[in-house]
């Protein structure tokens, strides 16, 4: 340990958690307050900075690549850190919130790798942030077991050496943590919280284990965002006594910006960096967000018209192929989100047959491994992979020196031929609506009409309906998006899933309010930068 201890941070708004006190320790607040007073104010400044390149996009409604970094990217000498063992093969990732039953079934799935969510498939209730970190506790000193008490049946952990390891995702740099604060009641950002937490209680377990501690880093826009995970691990490290280099992070590439950056964000994280990841729907939301006034060219179709096939997403997986393997990181692809159904075999043989598509496509391309919601979709994403790499952990020797991507390539959405449909409205109102009503009740992961849905679709929902009504999108019914068409749709949903719920479930649950957010955040003026800002001010808990 380094250092006095600085001011100790408050617990505010919270009603008392079982067994909170073994996560809130006072030295391991000390850390998390630490990390805050060295890092919050460089992240003040970083999200300051991006709402200066958003307004650069609005006056030039165009990106490239970095002049000022293209010595970086011309040196072919350097490399990010050879894998440890444990990250080595990751041809299937499952993905889901750290509650005490999900743990488990991550941990038992057959997967090589499971993302241990504290990000967009959990919402961030305080019982949420915290139990979720006592989960994991438990998950590594085997003291984790869980009865449902529906079921009555019981789960526990196979044997260490076929569980899945972990790689936890805090939460992103925009999103503060309320229930957290300094000596002058200034929150904590959440991404200091999860990962000081996690970091603290489990970095030298881990190493014991032959693991350590792993990361997700979603959400970043930029390189000097990188950097300063980077400037977070190099301190923690040094502060837990660990040995530098101990920590692996794998960065999402779902903003469009970062796609800009792929080789600078290795490049800053080249000692704890491990690979980069094609996240498909907070990719879209991030097009969306900073193309959102620049016309008809920009304009997004239904989401699900927008497949990884798209030329303009095709540049985007193929330039992160050839970037990770050209610096000796892993390409993790995208989400399989199908929610297989118990009572449709044929629903689920039509979507297995599109996920073994996708996934084929996926170890085809060249990337070492793909992402799922679901066990039950684990032997099939493992059945694409295994074809292609065999024996060997990963195909990062493939070098993809066949892909030439230019800047255009990354935004030329209007290269897609589908366009926006009614029924694709219906569709962005409805999962917006049910998705919200979920997440306020402290809900992230959500099964929608047989997709696993977190917070990344009701963005890229509200954010549609937002753009098409400010492009005058005329649909393939010939009616013009408008505020008052998109109200229509919400009500007539709203009076849909009352009459499927019944009057006594219906008033149970937050469907008024989860109208009332998506519409407010579909349709005001000033677009808000995240959906989650203004619903974590609606939270409960």
């Amino acid at each position: 340990m380094s250092a006095p201890a600085p001011s100790p941070l408050a617990v505010v708004d919270a009603e008392p958690l079982p067994r909170q006190e073994e996560v809130l320790t006072d030295t391991a607040l000390a850390f998390v307050a630490e990390l805050h007073r060295r890092f919050t104010p460089r992240r003040d400044e970083l999200l300051a900075r991006r709402a200066e390149r958003r307004a650069e996009i609005a006056r030039t409604s165009t990106l490239g690549f970095l002049p000022e970094t293209a010595a970086v990217r011309a040196d072919d000498s350097w490399k990010v850190a050879p894998a440890p063992a444990a990250l080595e093969d990751r041809r299937v990732e499952i993905t889901g919130p750290t509650d005490r039953k999900m743990t488990i079934n991550a941990l038992n799935s057959g997967a090589k790798v499971w993302l241990a969510d504290f990000e967009d498939a959990s919402a961030p209730t305080w019982e949420n942030v915290v139990l979720g970190q006592l989960n994991l506790i438990d998950a590594y000193t085997r003291t984790i077991d869980f009865t449902d008490p529906a079921s009555g049946k019981s789960y526990a952990l196979r044997p260490d050496e076929e569980l899945a390891t972990v790689v936890m995702r805090p939460r992103g740099w925009h999103l503060d943590e309320r229930h957290l604060t300094d000596a002058d009641g200034t929150p904590v950002p959440g991404a200091l919280v999860d990962f000081g937490l996690y970091f603290f209680h489990n970095a030298k377990r881990l190493i014991d284990l032959g693991k350590g501690p792993y990361f997700y880093l979603p959400k970043t826009e930029s390189h000097l965002e990188a950097r300063l995970w980077n400037e977070v691990f190099v301190f923690a490290q040094e502060y837990m006594g660990v040995p530098q280099g101990t920590v692996r992070a794998t960065v999402l590439i779902e903003t469009i910006t970062a796609a800009y950056e792929m080789e600078e964000i290795l490049y800053e994280l080249r000692d704890h960096a491990s690979g980069l990841n094609a996240g498909r729907w907070d990719y879209l939301f991030s097009i969306v967000k900073n193309f959102r006034d620049g016309g008809a060219k920009f304009v997004l179709p239904d989401r699900n018209a927008v497949t990884m096939t798209a030329p303009f997403m095709r540049a985007y997986t193929e330039l992160l192929v050839r970037t990770c393997h050209k610096r000796g990181a892993h390409a993790i692809g995208g989400m399989a989100a199908f929610i297989p159904s118990r009572r449709d075999p044929e629903v689920n043989k039509v979507a297995f047959e599109k996920v073994r598509a996708d996934k084929d496509r996926e170890a085809n391309d060249g990337f070492d491994g793909s992402w799922v919601a679901h066990p039950d979709l684990v032997p099939i994403a493992m059945e694409s992979f295994d074809r292609v790499l065999g024996e060997k952990p990963n195909q990062k020797d493939r070098l993809r020196e066949d892909v030439h991507v230019e800047a255009a390539d990354l935004i030329a959405i209007d290269s897609l031929d589908a366009r926006p449909t009614y029924a694709g409205l219906v569709n962005a109102v409805q999962v917006g609506v049910r998705y919200i009503e979920a997440w306020l009740r402290g809900l992230g992961a959500v099964a929608i009409f047989n997709l696993m849905e977190d917070a990344a679709t009701a963005e890229i929902s509200r954010s549609q309906i937002w753009q098409w009504i400010n492009a005058g999108v005329v649909l393939d019914n010939g009616e013009r998006v408008t505020a008052e068409l998109a109200r229509a749709v919400a009500a007539e949903e709203l009076a849909n899933i009352r009459a499927e719920l019944g009057e006594e479930a219906f008033a149970a649950g937050n469907w008024q309010q989860a109208h009332d957010l998506l519409l407010k955040v579909s349709l005001d003026e000033d677009y808000a930068d995240f959906l989650t800002l203004p619903a974590y001010e609606q939270l409960k808990g």
